[in-house]
């Protein structure tokens, strides 16, 4: 085997874990506690994960359909992948969220080969924002076209499902490189009136893709205006606020509110500062699972309490 053939082996294999580690969250929902479960984990029936609870809900994030270099030249592989575990669970999930970056550069080819991938998922119900490379265009025509009917074309908005209000944000209209992302007024007057008359023990969750919280500015890992929106929340007792973009794990907790940003099914990205900025992240197979690893977060109603812990798969 030559050389190069080695190193094409050994990036399917990195796939693999990437794939393993990376593919998405599960929510499961037990006596009122909302606990995320590693996806490999939730489709293994002899695992306690699978036998723990009804999934609530599936995050995807970062899917980048349309990506072909060296970080993964497969991504269509890799969500595929996603899909035939969501797929293999005992008890499926009632819903989907993915994030944000469906596709890598908002082309209508990428799209319809990430909505032929999703369909095979056996969730009916798939919600989605969008990410800024869904919306390269400016005006997002192909995402709205295809995921705008629930936000009326906005692409926020909210709905709520076994008590767990969720919240669907916006933060990559005016997206500019290594720029924070924005909510602007008319979003967050919208997010003001929205939770008005909402008690304070809803479980709330918000997702959007760019952090709601500033993790490193000068590449852009933020959301300029997120404290507005999260002084509208800072009274509900249990807030968690899901988002990508960033393709790692990086969490935070302020008070009742639970920040976490999740991995890519398509792959990593620097970790803040390190490097001369965001992108793509090509790293050697036996790295690539000290990247990867499992989330832990739990939202308790009585008492309302979030608790949030990373492990590595290796």
């Amino acid at each position: 085997m030559s050389s190069h053939d080695s190193f094409n082996a050994s990036r399917r294999g990195a796939l693999k874990c990437l794939a393993f580690g990376g593919l998405g969250t599960v929510f499961v929902l037990t006596g009122g506690i909302l606990t995320p479960v590693e996806l490999a984990l939730a489709a293994d029936q002899n695992s306690s994960a699978a036998k723990g609870g009804v999934p609530l809900f599936l995050q995807i994030s970062d899917s980048h359909i349309g990506f072909n270099k060296e970080a993964n030249p497969d991504v269509a592989g890799t969500l595929k992948q996603t899909i035939e575990y969501v797929n293999a669970m005992p008890v499926k999930p009632a819903l989907t969220i993915h994030t944000g970056d469906i596709t890598h550069l908002s082309k209508a080819s990428e799209f319809d080969l990430a909505a032929q991938l999703m369909s095979g998922l056996n969730i009916t119900e798939l919600h989605t924002v969008p990410g800024e490379h869904d919306v390269t265009d400016g005006p997002g025509t192909e995402y709205f076209s295809r995921f705008g009917k629930a936000s009326d074309n906005k692409g926020y908005y909210s709905f709520d499902h076994q008590g767990v209000h969720f919240i669907g944000l916006v933060n990559v209209m005016h997206f500019k490189p290594n720029g924070l992302g924005g909510l602007g007024d008319e979003q967050l007057e919208w997010l003001e009136n929205d939770l008005k008359g909402r008690s304070s023990s809803t479980p709330i969750v918000v997702f959007a893709h760019m952090p709601m919280w500033t993790i490193y500015e000068p590449w852009g890992w933020g959301t300029g205006d997120a404290g507005q929106a999260m002084s509208y929340l800072k009274r509900f007792g249990s807030v968690t606020v899901l988002n990508g973009h960033i393709h790692q794990i990086v969490s935070k907790v302020e008070g009742n509110i639970t920040f976490h940003t999740a991995r890519s099914t398509a792959y990593p990205q620097p970790t803040a500062g390190n490097g001369t900025g965001p992108g793509p992240l090509t790293v050697p197979s036996d790295q690539l699972p000290k990247m990867l690893g499992v989330t832990s977060i739990k939202i308790a109603r009585h008492p309302l309490k979030a608790t949030l812990d990373d492990t590595t798969l290796v």
